[in-house]
């Protein structure tokens, strides 16, 4: 039979859902302009969820700003969920940054680089080839 899903995982994906809309409508400082949420873990008991989001930027001071300005909002944002969720209870948030995004990005430029110089030593390849043809088949015909 299959797995059910656990209660936090549950508690885990509407808190993340929440958070969303809470962070695109009612924050509205400009440091968090773009911001994602990626993932929300719960703890068992409900008294911890740690939110990863990303950034629209990649500049490492602007990531400390925009996490630091979350750590300061989270007791607004945690009574906004508690309204919206009407839980008994309401986790403490941990804002965490979630490099995934960046790396994903950064990977797929290194294998696209990886292709695009595999087919240019390729084309060197057929190159040297067709031209090692052109000699055995010039010195054949004398």
């Amino acid at each position: 039979m299959a797995r059910e899903y656990a209660r936090t995982d549950r508690v885990g994906q509407q808190i993340q859902k929440e958070i969303a809309i809470i962070l695109m409508r009612e924050i509205k400082d400009p440091r968090l302009s773009m911001t994602t949420v990626s993932a929300v873990e719960v703890t068992r008991d409900l008294a911890y969820a740690k939110v990863f989001v990303t950034f629209f930027n990649d500049n490492a001071d602007e990531i400390k700003a925009s996490l630091e300005v979350l750590a300061e909002a989270e007791g607004y944002i945690r009574s906004l969920l508690g309204k919206r969720l009407r839980a008994r209870i309401m986790p403490h948030l941990r804002f965490v940054y979630d490099s995934s995004m960046s790396e994903g990005v950064r990977m797929s430029a290194l294998v696209d680089q990886a292709v695009a110089s595999d087919k240019n030593s390729d084309t060197e390849v057929d190159d040297t080839q067709v031209d090692d043809e052109k000699n055995v088949d010039s010195e054949q015909g004398e």
